[in-house]
């Protein structure tokens, strides 16, 4: 099957929308020759095509010969930015001081010193009022280039000023670029292991940031600083199962943000991953009123125009989005009527999958997993563990493991007793290989093999023994991570009550609500 990930210009051409496409027409009507004709025609061959596929479009267009495509490819790829780059959004931070910079070079090529360095005075106020200090950098080495070169004369002790605000620049981005790095180290971690497996991982991680972070955290006062250092505590205490200590850095990576709304504006991106991440810590902290808060202010957000006339800010909320419409129903034991989403999700992953790294998609299968599961549809969790566990190994171990450990127990409730031996081999033999096992999960195994020898009525005494081994287990930190996973203590008592799963996590959900007065959460 053509793989439409593989060619560049065909995702670029996939993600334009209708007005881009139009401006893309007219700009080439207005700067090319006739020559170029055949970059139109070749912008046109691919938007008809739904996947990749160039020995179709080389038959479709027989104009287009083979020797020319790779050139006009080329050609193509560069004429889409060139138009895309003279649409004015007025709201981009980025675009605007480029432009301020680009104008400052056009003026000096002029030789129009004076007039390049006032719009390089005002570039500067922009990016330090945006603590764009990439920026201020680039904008400080144009003016020291042009005060060595020229006599410009436009004021007294300008290299000694020009040198303090260098040196300040350089520091602030050095400060910012080694709390950056933490943060993407720590986050590269958890993509690939997951939560910490043991004490070892806890101490390895928790070293790694000690030896990384700032001696005096409390000094930082710029805004990149912060809110990289609030990213890092929040990566490590979420690898470490700290939820409480995960929630208080989110927040304050959330207020971060409210107490400078025009920095919404300008990282987009790090403000919705904020915002996922304090609902991640209200669902693990089961703060379930300040969680349906929380949900409700994202979705407003998602509906603004910031995210709807973006197309990477609308796809990345809608995944944080969903994530936590799906983590209301475990929380409710709503799951039957959460199972609708999967419809949506499956939609959205056809329609943007170009856009969506693999974690994210593998993230989504073991959720809605876990929604059929909990519904009692085990058929269709099965499918969805099928598509992680047939993916490459090469992430989310800790996700791997417990994708295979509820499809052991998918085909244990619908009664495949010929499957079960061998799938209890495996699924074993798998995470004692990544080394993933954990007290619960030998006690789950356990329960499994012993329940392939007895009748299906004798095994209520072995329910409740696994039962009150399972609930010995649930206070400590190391248990949590599967427990985060698979409410297996509900899954456990709906089997010795005879119902469903939800049925269990519904009556305990209301409660848990009955036992707070209203506006009030557990911290």
């Amino acid at each position: 099957m053509p793989n439409r990930q593989k060619d560049d210009l065909f995702q670029l051409v996939k993600s334009l929308g209708k007005g881009e496409k139009r401006n893309f027409k007219l700009y080439m009507q207005r700067n090319s020759a006739n020559t170029e004709l055949k970059v139109i025609q070749l912008f046109d061959a691919l938007d008809r095509l739904d996947e990749y596929d160039e020995p179709l479009l080389l038959k479709r267009n027989p104009s287009l010969a083979k020797q020319q495509l790779s050139n006009l490819k080329a050609s193509l790829y560069r004429h889409i930015l060139a138009s895309l780059r003279l649409l004015k959004d007025e709201d981009n931070l980025d675009l605007q001081m480029h432009e301020m910079l680009d104008n400052a070079r056009i003026l000096y090529n002029k030789g129009l010193y004076l007039q390049c360095l006032k719009i390089l005075e005002r570039l500067k106020q922009v990016a330090r009022q945006h603590y764009q200090f990439t920026i201020v950098q680039q904008a400080i080495f144009f003016e020291k280039k042009i005060e060595a070169m020229y006599i410009t004369r436009s004021i007294e002790q300008r290299a000694d000023e020009l040198a303090d605000e260098s040196e300040m620049a350089t520091a602030r981005l050095q400060s910012v670029n080694r709390l950056s790095n933490l943060s993407l180290q720590l986050y590269s971690w958890y993509i690939k292991h997951g939560h910490a497996r043991n004490r070892a991982d806890e101490e390895a991680v928790d070293y790694y940031f000690k030896s990384h972070s700032p001696a005096n955290p409390a000094e930082l006062k710029g805004f990149y600083e912060k809110l990289y250092l609030f990213q890092s505590y929040c990566w490590l205490s979420f690898i470490k199962q700290d939820f409480l200590t995960y929630y208080r850095y989110a927040q304050k990576w959330v207020d971060l943000f409210h107490a400078e709304p025009a920095m919404i504006g300008v990282e987009t991106i790090q403000y919705i991953k904020g915002m996922h991440n304090l609902l991640g810590a209200h669902y693990d902290l089961r703060n379930a009123t300040r969680f349906f808060e929380a949900l409700a202010r994202f979705e407003g957000f998602y509906q603004s125009s910031l995210v709807q006339n973006n197309n990477n800010y609308k796809i990345q909320t809608f995944i944080y989005l969903y994530t936590s419409k799906i983590h209301r129903h475990y929380l409710e034991g709503s799951f039957t009527q959460g199972m609708p989403l999967a419809r949506e999700i499956d939609h959205f992953i056809e329609e943007y999958g170009l856009y969506i790294d693999r974690h994210r998609v593998l993230v989504f299968y073991y959720k809605i997993a876990c929604l059929f599961f909990g519904g009692g549809r085990f058929g269709e969790a099965v499918d969805y563990l099928n598509r992680i566990i047939h993916q490459k190994i090469d992430l989310r171990i800790d996700l791997q493991c417990y994708a295979r450990l509820l499809h052991l127990i998918a085909h244990f409730e619908l009664g495949n007793q010929d499957l079960l031996p061998y799938l209890a081999k495996s699924v074993y033999r798998f995470m004692s290989k990544m080394e993933n096992m954990s007290a619960l999960e030998d006690a789950m195994f356990a329960f499994l093999r012993e329940s392939l020898q007895v009748p299906t009525g004798a095994l209520k005494p072995k329910l409740e023994k696994l039962l009150n081994k399972i609930k010995k287990l649930e206070g400590r930190r190391s248990e949590a991570r599967a427990l985060a996973y698979l409410d297996v203590i509900s899954w456990i008592e709906a089997k010795l009550e005879g119902v469903p799963a939800e049925v269990v996590i519904r009556r305990k959900f209301k409660e848990k609500l009955a036992q707070h007065r209203p506006g009030v959460e557990p911290a």
